[in-house]
């Protein structure tokens, strides 16, 4: 059986196991009795990458079918750092799982995507995970915690995904809440109105923010960076997942 090697960011952790990605998404989901839910994420690592700080070669020796066959689900090589010692060229897909086990494969984009107009969210998945708004777009933001920080804050690497504000994008007093699923609006406004392009750049909205976040509101899709690369997974629109990917669709709007 072929073994892969997964970096998860729900929690960080380097895994292998012998499942395919849809496979393992399932199980890291659900686990095999479907009694536990919890939306997963993870990349697929290239199984040739090897780094001084995982003890990868015995994680996969150890990743062994079980006496009747049965493929191993998970052999955890590191839980610690991970995501500061993997490069963005070792990594493939991105797949986001929801929490009834429907898995969805991103593949990297070329490029990262326009600058819009606007206030943003992020959410940071790893190694951190705080909910932040703020006047930077994407590449800006993640420069100013990691290669090139204006602050004390500083990471060696992030994965982040940039949530839609909607109205309060760019009316974040008076704009309309619409679909919005936060429970927390009240507090949002009160931090994007803190926020200025010309002064304060970013604002913490909570410094430890659940995980799980509706994959409905990703605005156009997830950023995976290691010291000064920065790549990016697009997200497919609406009506796209509706019609090409309806199951998982259908699951993660449950």
């Amino acid at each position: 059986m072929t073994i892969h090697l997964y970096f998860s960011l729900v929690p960080e952790a380097l895994i292998a196991s012998m499942l395919e990605p849809e496979e393992f998404g399932q199980y890291y989901s659900t686990g095999h009795s479907y009694k536990s839910k919890g939306q997963a994420i993870f990349f697929e690592v290239d199984v040739n990458f090897r780094h001084e700080f995982f003890n990868i070669d015995e994680g996969l020796k150890r990743c062994v079918a079980h006496p009747d066959g049965t493929p191993k689900n998970s052999v955890y090589i590191s839980v610690y750092r991970v995501l500061e010692h993997i490069p963005v060229s070792a990594l493939g897909k991105l797949y986001l799982g929801t929490a009834y086990g429907q898995t969805l494969g991103l593949s990297r984009s070329d490029s990262l995507p326009a600058k819009g107009k606007g206030l943003h969210m992020y959410q940071d998945l790893a190694p951190i995970n705080s909910l932040v708004v703020s006047a930077q777009d994407p590449k800006t933001y993640y420069e100013s915690i990691t290669s090139q920080p204006n602050k004390f804050i500083r990471f060696p690497g992030l994965c982040f995904v940039e949530l839609s504000l909607g109205a309060l994008a760019t009316d974040p007093g008076a704009g309309a809440i619409g679909d919005l699923p936060y429970s927390f609006v009240h507090h949002l406004r009160e931090a994007l109105l803190e926020v200025d392009p010309s002064g304060k750049q970013s604002k913490l909205v909570h410094r430890v923010h659940s995980l799980e976040f509706p994959y409905r509101m990703i605005k156009n899709g997830i950023y995976m960076g290691n010291g000064t690369d920065l790549v990016f997974y697009e997200i497919p629109s609406h009506e796209t997942l509706r019609q090409d990917h309806s199951q998982w669709w259908r699951s993660c709007n449950l």
